[in-house]
């Protein structure tokens, strides 16, 4: 009896299990599905940043390139004077009147001589060097190079403590490298300092007066009227050129400032200084005759297509010396009066010419007044070779 009723209790309990996992395995029909417990926000990270400061050794260098061009200016400066003017003017109604002109320069030597710019004392009655406030002396022209629109003034004294400013080499010029200006922008904020770099180097301009100025040093340091004749420095203080012009359709500096090289400087101004002016090598042909080109050549039926067509000669000029012929003929082209039949000027010393700045650009910068030089032209129906000395270009010409 007590073993049939335990063995009851025993399938109950085990039915009791068995119903309990079935009912557990049994999807919830019928019943809505729990809403999910969404996930945890995460907590947002802020990150602060903080400038780290510059080390000392950084902040130093910062402020040795300052004191770089501080030494610079505080070294050269007083060099570098104002120049005044006075150039007699004609005036239909009052006759002679006196017009006022301003300029930079700056000391070259210890004999009291000063480097400025033709331009700024061409036609000059009366000039005045200033060397700051405290300190003017009269000035005059010791010599002059239009071309290179160079001039050398002369003091009878130098002030005290002044000193010249080292002379640097401007072929060794690089794109990028500090370039330093000092004048006297307007003619009346004496030696105002700006800062730039060497933009690019040997160029060629032309001047508002028609003037062609060659190797030419352009800089984005600040240049402004005044600042003609005023010296462009490297960070060491050295001359690299004599400031000379500005491009800017507005007159006033627009970033592209001219200077003089001082290499030109180093080869013209002992010539002004000893003989007042700059001997510049002549052939006597420069600009007499025409640029041929290849429609010009066919019109002519010439057997070449480029070169310097000769016109004249100047007389008595190397060029006359050494054979050189000039036109034969003349003839009308486009409605144009050409005198034609001459030498056909190919080559200088084997550098050959297509027009005629070509020629006056190798002569000027490549050439001395006493060099032979060996032309090559074209004659006839052959090619010749002719070796002329070269003479000294007249004054006035």
């Amino acid at each position: 009896m007590h073993k049939k009723l335990y063995l009851s209790i025993l399938i109950i309990l085990l039915m009791t299990a068995l119903l309990g996992c079935s009912l557990i395995s049994l999807p919830n029909v019928g019943q809505q599905a729990p809403t999910p417990t969404p996930p945890p926000t995460p907590t947002p990270i802020v990150i602060v940043v903080t400038p780290t400061p510059l080390p000392p050794e950084m902040i130093e260098a910062v402020d040795v390139e300052e004191q770089r061009v501080i030494s610079v200016y505080q070294r050269t400066s007083p060099a570098v004077v104002n120049i005044t003017t006075q150039v007699l003017r004609h005036s239909f109604f009052f006759g002679l009147i006196p017009e006022e002109g301003s300029g930079s320069g700056f000391v070259y030597d210890h004999d009291g001589h000063i480097i400025t710019n033709y331009h700024v004392v061409a036609d000059a009655s009366e000039i005045v060097v200033s060397f700051g406030s405290d300190k003017e002396l009269p000035a005059e022209i010791i010599g002059v190079d239009p071309l290179n629109d160079l001039a050398v003034l002369q003091v009878d004294e130098l002030p005290e403590g002044v000193e010249p400013i080292p002379l640097g080499d401007s072929d060794a010029l690089q794109v990028g490298q500090r370039a330093i200006a000092i004048g006297n922008p307007f003619g009346q904020f004496e030696r105002t300092l700006t800062v730039g770099v060497v933009s690019a180097i040997n160029r060629t301009v032309k001047t508002d007066e028609d003037q062609v100025l060659r190797g030419v040093i352009q800089t984005d340091a600040a240049i402004n009227r005044g600042n003609s004749g005023g010296p462009l420095l490297d960070s060491s203080g050295r001359l690299i050129g004599v400031n000379s012009a500005l491009f800017s359709p507005s007159g006033v500096s627009a970033g592209v400032g001219l200077a003089i090289p001082v290499n030109k400087l180093k080869r013209i101004v002992p010539e002004l200084i000893q003989n007042g002016r700059y001997p510049h090598p002549w052939l006597g042909i420069e600009g007499l005759g025409y640029d041929l080109y290849p429609e010009l050549a066919q019109a002519l039926k010439l057997p070449v297509d480029q070169g310097l067509l000769i016109a004249q000669l100047y007389r008595n000029s190397p060029a006359v010396r050494a054979g050189l012929r000039g036109a034969t003929e003349e003839i009308i082209y486009r409605r144009r009066r050409l005198l034609v039949g001459g030498d056909i000027l190919m080559a200088i010393d084997g550098a050959p010419l297509r027009n005629w700045d070509d020629l006056d650009a190798y002569l000027q910068e490549q050439t001395e007044v006493g060099q032979t030089t060996t032309l090559t032209i074209w004659r006839g129906d052959q090619e010749v070779t002719i070796e002329v000395k070269l003479g000294e270009m007249p004054e006035g010409l």
